[in-house]
């Protein structure tokens, strides 16, 4: 059998390339790789010095903080330093952080001289903060700097001056207590429904009855006037929401579908649109002309005290006996948000008429919020009684209690410039001293009052007041802020 003998050829070219891998001169290759090596050290190189130029160019004007934030934050990291003892095992730095770290200590040295603007030989730093000479630094005592903190965290805002409310009008007429009141839009009169189960017209300017409307079998709670319509809507303990015509003084719908009596109505500003709450927990938004219930609010676990429209939203607030507020969504019909600061139940809503707040009053106590989102802003504090009533001007909040006594705040600082208790009028018991319900007329210069002796009661400011006959009583105190 005869054996193939490879080609000498291949033998011999097989034989030159072994030699060549085993004893060739590589300093041709190795030479590439070090000028290779030498560019990218250049490039790297280059790149620093690019960003230390570009870094100080931009923050050159504010390598210095100011002299009142530097002091600041030296007694704050002072303050840190004496309650807390630096930590010995922190957490290595992330890989990507030491590699960033090492870019900006590897760039040559450009900053700038603290004294003269001029670079710095030798240093590293980007950026250098000049500390203030040590005579320049006063030795703020502690007790100094704990109470300027303080007033810094109870920052109170002093309140203008108002001239006091005084009675200016006493009407009687009905033959229960005065639950509900609203003012026509032109300020000529105002309508108000008491437990006699009627709803009056009354002439602003003087006082005298126009007109008594019957129809409900039961208290009427709840009166609003339409701004773009001839209406008044009520509504009442026997579950009736009545659209009155003002042309004809005769009802022309009725909204049905509340289970239980009806506490509180409200007109939206724009849309034709009507909202009430009542007993049976929920808040029923209508369709003024068809009558028909678009949404059903739900979420409330108690009666339904009040309720207000507004354009923006939240569009519809509500209070209730539970002791909650709520926000509501009108497009979605949901709740936006839910207010819980309150420990008992919310028994009245009032809107600022310029501002985007809102005030809420419950037993002993009065709050202050602003929306959309319902934000706490502070607390009336001072009327301990149960919150029956609130209304209020672009300067004053009024509340009314269930005792018959009046307050009257200031409604930028939440100051108390005037109390006073109601006066039954004769015949009646001192317990029948109670406000029911209140607003103001649409200049704001008027404040009417419903109250348990059967009577509206019409407040003015005094016009004879001076702030030297009437001083303003205020003294800024130390009290934290409260939720």
């Amino acid at each position: 059998m005869d054996v193939i003998q490879p080609d000498l050829k291949d033998l011999v070219l097989q034989n030159a390339r072994r030699s060549k891998s085993l004893f060739a001169d590589s300093s041709g290759e190795s030479a590439r790789k070090r000028l290779k090596l030498t560019t990218d050290a250049t490039e790297l190189q280059r790149e620093k010095d690019a960003l230390s130029i570009r870094l100080h160019a931009e923050y050159q004007h504010v390598r210095e903080l100011p002299p009142a934030l530097a002091q600041k934050q030296a007694s704050a990291m002072s303050a840190r330093k004496k309650g807390k003892k630096p930590a010995t095992n922190d957490p290595p730095a992330a890989p990507q952080d030491q590699k960033a770290q090492k870019l900006i200590e590897g760039i040559p040295s450009t900053s700038l001289n603290t004294n003269t603007g001029a670079p710095q030989p030798g240093s590293n730093a980007l950026v250098q903060i000049r500390k203030p000479p040590a005579a320049s630094q006063p030795n703020i005592p502690t007790s100094q700097a704990l109470s300027t903190a303080r007033a810094g965290a109870t920052h109170q805002v002093k309140p203008d001056w108002h001239p006091p409310w005084k009675l200016m009008r006493v009407i009687s007429g009905h033959l229960g207590w005065v639950r509900s009141l609203a003012v026509e839009p032109h300020n000529q009169w105002f309508a108000s429904g008491a437990g006699d189960r009627t709803i009056k017209i009354w002439d602003l300017a003087t006082g005298n009855l126009r007109l008594t409307l019957t129809g409900h079998i039961s208290t009427v709670r709840g009166l609003a006037v339409s701004p773009r319509h001839p209406y008044l809507f009520s509504c009442g303990e026997d579950k009736m929401v009545k659209c009155w015509d003002l042309e004809t003084n005769k009802v022309i719908r009725h909204y049905h579908g509340h289970l239980s009596g009806v506490y509180t109505l409200s007109l939206h500003p724009t849309l034709d649109v009507l909202v009430t709450g009542g007993r049976d927990g929920v808040a029923r938004v209508w369709d003024m002309r068809t009558r028909s219930n678009i949404h059903v609010l739900s979420g409330h676990k108690g009666t339904i005290a009040d309720v207000k429209c507004q354009e923006a939203d939240p569009q519809v607030i509500s209070a209730s006996l539970d002791s909650t507020v709520r926000l509501w969504d009108l497009a979605a019909g949901k709740t936006m948000g839910v207010l819980t600061h309150h420990k008992k139940g919310v028994r009245a809503l009032a809107l600022h008429p310029t501002e985007f707040t809102f005030a809420t009053g419950s037993t002993g106590s009065i709050k202050q919020w602003k929306c959309p989102e319902g934000a706490f802003m502070g607390n009336f504090e001072g009327h301990n009684a149960i919150i029956n009533s609130l209304a209020a001007n672009e300067d004053v909040l009024f509340s009314g209690g269930d005792n018959g006594s009046m307050s009257f705040w200031d409604w930028k600082s939440g100051h108390r410039f005037q109390a006073l208790d109601s006066i039954a009028q004769p015949g009646s018991l001192d317990a029948e001293a109670g406000i029911m319900s209140s607003t103001f007329d649409r200049t704001g210069m008027r404040l009417i009052v419903g109250e348990a002796d059967k009577t509206i009661k019409i407040w003015k400011q005094d016009d004879k007041a001076t702030p030297e006959t009437h001083p303003l009583e205020w003294k800024p105190t130390l009290g934290r802020r409260k939720f």
